[in-house]
């Protein structure tokens, strides 16, 4: 069961194709614009705010790369709408603002962002907003609740599982024990079924995702490729990367 083949036709940049030492920044409307304009697959993150809004940013909280501060949770739409990035003009988008800009132009890989509390609210945002747009898009999570609840929320679109070798409480504190478990070697495969699997470069090869691949037919996409190493391994083992720092085609 895998995924259309725009998926895997070309490189996907990293939350936009963003360069900090040029003023854009990740997930800013100029780092879609950029990606755009290269002709490359685009990855976004959303967010939920207060009001049931989809949000384009990674953090759950401002500061990092944007003005203000607080989680993004406990905000409305309207409110993040005047939030700007550090340093530049651009301020934040909306999922439905981003489909806008992009236009079906390119492919687009959402993100959803998640809590791991089941919680469906974003999901089903996104489903009303990709409702109205006839654009290449794909869904996906680290959370298997998420890409089920893609699964059940948006059935026509696409949709992947993020994914990694190893998952610690440390660096997961939002999830369980059992939660771990389940995203550990992929085990959820069989309730999620996922299109694709979007594995962490680093941990490739791995048995998970070769399975995902050769027996329940997912393809497979590398996350995030910054390196030349990086890149042969994930030319070696993957279908696709998903990369940052550099421009695939015009940098060595």
């Amino acid at each position: 069961m895998g995924a259309p083949d725009w998926l895997t036709a070309r490189p996907i940049a990293h939350r936009g194709l963003h360069d900090k030492a040029r003023g854009i920044v990740e997930n800013m409307p100029g780092a879609i614009q950029a990606a755009v304009a290269a002709n490359f697959s685009i990855e976004v993150d959303i967010q939920l705010t207060a009001d049931g809004e989809a949000m384009v940013h990674h953090d759950d909280e401002l500061g990092r790369l944007t003005e203000g501060s607080g989680a993004l949770l406990t905000k409305t739409a309207a409110e993040l709408r005047q939030v700007t990035f550090k340093n530049t003009t651009e301020k934040m988008m909306s999922l439905a603002d981003l489909c806008a800009l992009v236009a079906g132009r390119v492919p687009l890989v959402i993100e959803v962002k998640t809590h791991f509390d089941g919680d469906r609210r974003l999901v089903t945002r996104m489903a009303e907003v990709l409702s109205a747009y006839d654009g290449p898009a794909a869904g996906m999570s680290f959370d298997p609740d998420q890409v089920m609840a893609l699964r059940d929320l948006l059935p026509s679109r696409p949709r992947g599982i993020v994914a990694q070798r190893h998952y610690t409480e440390a660096e997961w504190p939002k999830t369980t024990a059992a939660q771990r478990r389940e995203m550990t070697h992929l085990r959820h495969l069989p309730r999620t079924r996922p299109h694709f699997v979007s594995y962490r470069v680093n941990d490739l090869p791995a048995i998970a995702p070769w399975i995902a691949k050769n027996l329940f037919g997912c393809n497979l996409l590398s996350w995030t490729v910054r390196t030349p190493e990086q890149r042969a391994r994930s030319e070696k083992y993957a279908e696709q990367m998903t990369f940052e720092g550099f421009r695939p085609g015009l940098d060595a």
